[in-house]
């Protein structure tokens, strides 16, 4: 069996958000990007953070690319 990994990526000023994630841990995610959203030390915002959840629900609906 191949796991397949999904890939977000964010670039806000000098900071570089990168997630790698596989389709069980999309929970997880979420949970970071509150925890992150919530840290005033870093630029990631709450609008960020439902930014980036769309576009992991949308890596759902959208068909792998090869």
């Amino acid at each position: 069996m191949i796991t397949e990994f999904n890939v977000l990526a964010l670039m806000k000023g000098e900071e570089i958000y990168l997630y790698v994630y596989d389709d069980e841990s999309r929970s997880a995610l979420s949970e970071v990007f509150r925890t992150q959203a919530a840290d005033h030390r870093l630029a990631f915002s709450w609008f960020d953070a439902a930014v980036m959840l769309r576009k992991a629900e949308q890596q759902v609906t959208l068909p792998p690319s090869r």
